[in-house]
């Protein structure tokens, strides 16, 4: 039996589509490229590639009220103009080779189709139109910044891409490593949670290895290297609504040298002193969803909280059995608001039965569920009180409401909850230090409890004793949980 059945990456927990599609229409990028689609009209001039003509930069600069940002405007209307056009925002129509006296055309660009979907179209529609935008924003931070691209620059003026050591497939694989590491760590309960990364821990996921216990100084320089670059990178994404980033303080590069300042950001990451200086990241509610669709778009099993609401009992239990409990908890109250809850209750008991081996944890999250409910869900806890898999569970649930009537379990169903109950323990958290205390209370209230525990009919009792006999915190118990797990085995064999 595996102790750890959870699923690569956690659920996460989104708002809903209107919100996002909100937090999408206001993110700066997107909503200055829908305002140039908007201004997009006869007059307007593109040039080979689809690109605003030279000459309407200040203009297109003007119309998005960047007339103070100096040169910087021009350069944030030729993104945004970008954008526009890869989303379908602008239709463009690109200029001919040239007419006959050599001279070059200049294309035009009318407003798309796609831009009544800002307006009128679901939630989403604007959604994919942001999922667009956002793969132009990718592949542009992906590429090496303007200084690279001059100092490469060869006597032809053609850019020497062996000076530049830049390969576009390795850059782009380099920033989906670091978004999903970063989605990891915001997705994951006992992690980073809501609160912002420090920069030099994503560069440090990417750069040392897992099997490094100190790194040398030549690794220390990646990883400061690769800090600079996501500094630039994340400046980038930003304005498209991805990311909240603090920028790493210029002051504090100038104070160090390049040594100093990348055995610095390590250990300031380690010790949390000063962190905040070397960088801060953290994924919006639209970054989280934009990444988790990429994820999805690469295969990757991306679970969010919610998509089981619809389903059956059997997927919901199924489902949550990989999730941490407080976001199998959120699924399971969001699938019960959408139904009767007798009925409700009888599915989901009859999802729990089962000897395979996500039973004991399936029967874990089916008690979970239950854990709410009110009186409606007597009659169907009651229908299951002789049901040898289910009893234990509706005994322990009409007791602790206080409802009469309720026929004591035999020693077989105390035993056979006993194992199935460490079993999901193991199988929803590992051996985690709690365990041990939870073995020594149950194994306490019963007198001779492995001369009779290794009889017990359940698929987990060799493997429950066996981990006893490890974690027991009781010496002589352990060892007799050892002995027991050694009978229980010989008898299933």
């Amino acid at each position: 039996m595996s102790a750890d059945p959870h699923p690569t990456l956690p659920p996460v927990r989104l708002p809903s589509d209107a919100e996002l599609a909100r937090d999408a229409l206001v993110a700066p990028l997107f909503a200055r490229a829908v305002r140039l689609a908007r201004w997009a009209g006869p007059d307007t001039r593109v040039d080979i590639g689809g690109e605003l003509v030279a000459a309407q930069l200040p203009e297109a600069a003007a119309a998005l009220g960047l007339d103070a940002a100096g040169e910087e405007g021009p350069m944030l209307a030729s993104q945004a103009w970008r954008v526009a056009v890869d989303t379908g925002l602008v239709d463009v129509t690109e200029p001919e080779d040239g007419d006959e006296d050599g001279e070059e055309e200049s294309g035009t660009a009318v407003p798309g189709e796609d831009l009544a979907l800002v307006a009128g179209g679901a939630p989403g529609e604007v959604l994919a139109l942001w999922l667009a935008a956002l793969d132009t924003v990718l592949a542009d931070a992906a590429v090496p910044d303007l200084d690279d691209l001059v100092d490469a620059l060869d006597a032809g003026g053609e850019i020497d891409f062996d000076q530049l050591d830049w390969n576009p497939r390795r850059e782009a694989d380099f920033l989906d490593g670091i978004l999903a590491n970063l989605y990891l760590l915001t997705v994951t309960e006992r992690g980073a949670s809501d609160g912002p990364v420090p920069l030099p821990v994503l560069a440090a996921s990417m750069v040392i290895p897992e099997d490094m216990s100190e790194p040398t100084d030549a690794v220390l320089e990646q990883v400061s290297d690769a800090m600079m670059r996501l500094d630039d990178q994340f400046r980038q994404l930003e304005p498209i609504g991805l990311v909240e980033f603090q920028p790493v303080d210029e002051a504090l590069m100038a104070e160090a040298g390049d040594e100093e300042f990348a055995a610095g950001s390590v250990a300031g990451a380690a010790d949390d002193e000063d962190v905040s200086r070397y960088g801060m990241v953290r994924l919006t509610p639209l970054g989280l969803y934009g990444i988790r669709a990429r994820m999805l778009e690469a295969g990757v099993a991306a679970p969010a909280v919610g998509e089981l609401a619809d389903k059956g009992a059997d997927a919901l239990l199924d489902g949550v059995c990989g999730y941490p409990e407080g976001a199998a908890q959120a699924e399971i109250e969001q699938w019960l608001a959408g139904r009767e809850l007798p009925v409700a209750v009888a599915e989901l008991l009859a999802a729990a039965r089962g000897a395979d081996e996500g039973g004991p944890l399936r029967r874990l999250r089916c008690q979970q569920a239950l854990a709410p409910a009110g009186p409606d869900a007597e009659p169907a806890v009651r229908a299951v009180l002789d049901d040898p898999e289910l009893g234990g569970l509706a005994r322990v649930w009409l007791s602790e409401r206080g409802a009469a009537d309720v026929p004591a379990p035999d020693g077989a169903m105390v035993f056979w909850l006993t194992v199935d109950t460490i079993a999901a323990q193991l199988a929803a958290d590992g051996e985690a230090a709690e365990l041990p205390l939870l073995m020594e209370s149950l194994t306490a209230h019963h007198a001779g409890f492995f001369d009779q525990v290794w009889r017990v009919e359940h698929p987990a009792t060799a493997y429950v004793l066996e981990a006893m006999g490890r974690m027991h915190p009781d010496k002589k118990a352990a060892k007799e949980a050892r002995k027991a797990a050694f009978k229980a085995r010989s008898r299933q064999s």
